[in-house]
């Protein structure tokens, strides 16, 4: 029971990544506010969850729904202990054919929401303390041709932590804030990034990928919780403004 009776607000809480995460941390104890746009998916954990979870709809590109959301959280369990910023979207394209359309909805959902996820937090925090996991991506870290968008998204979550993690540390709020990186992980996100793909594109980048992971195969996306719940957890007391690479090697050449 490493998070017993801790408040952690979760957002893209229903599916992949998030949604493992709102699992393990519940079965360690917490009480999991799954937030997210997709209504049935949320509401159906949360019922399988039950008890302990609360889901909220949380379009996290709105400063206003970040505000509602936090005000719910207050409303219902007094406070908020822990944000994991996880919502983030993929669409696949090299630098000449993104569109400025495609990059700019990238940065708000995978980066600007970030920025609003920790001010708020950081203002619900302040006086109790509390610790922030920002989920960016080893594709914050290294490149990918045909991933600009993302690339660049996730490279901005990876410094703005530090920033951010600086300020809270400066000014004494004993908020710790860190950076989650994993690898490819079997997660809808990464299947429909690859059907989005090409056949030929899609055949080469899983290849380039599996051929590239010393451990030779992808994670699951309980593996990715399992690294949350230390940062998370006051294991994780004296780290912030850190980065935990979860990649199978990927990133060790």
């Amino acid at each position: 029971m490493r998070l017993h009776n801790k408040v952690v607000l979760v957002t893209g809480g229903a599916s992949g990544i998030g949604k493992a995460i709102c699992e393990r941390f519940t079965q360690e104890g917490a009480k999991v506010v799954v937030a997210d746009i997709d209504h049935e998916q949320g509401r159906a954990l949360t019922q399988e969850l039950g008890d302990q979870a609360l889901y909220i709809e949380l379009d996290v590109r709105l400063p206003k729904a970040w505000e509602l959301a936090s005000q719910k959280i207050l409303t219902h369990y007094g406070r908020l202990d822990v944000l994991v910023n996880n919502a983030g979207i993929v669409i696949p394209a090299n630098v000449e054919d993104c569109t400025l359309e495609d990059w700019q909805h990238t940065h708000a959902i995978n980066n600007d929401a970030v920025f609003l996820g920790c001010q708020e937090a950081i203002k619900t925090m302040k006086v109790a303390g509390g610790c922030i996991i920002n989920v960016s991506s080893i594709e914050g870290i290294i490149g990918e041709p045909k991933l600009a968008a993302y690339n660049a998204s996730k490279g901005a979550v990876r410094v703005f932590t530090k920033s951010a993690a600086l300020h809270c540390a400066k000014e004494d709020y004993n908020i710790r804030i860190n950076s989650l990186h994993p690898g490819y992980v079997i997660t809808p996100l990464v299947s429909q990034a690859m059907e989005d793909l090409s056949e030929a594109d899609a055949a080469e980048l899983e290849q380039r990928v599996l051929s590239n992971i010393p451990m030779k195969r992808m994670a699951q996306p309980e593996e990715i919780a399992s690294a949350a719940l230390f940062l998370a957890s006051d294991d994780a007391q004296y780290m912030t403004g850190a980065e935990l690479i979860i990649d199978g090697g990927y990133t060790a050449h």
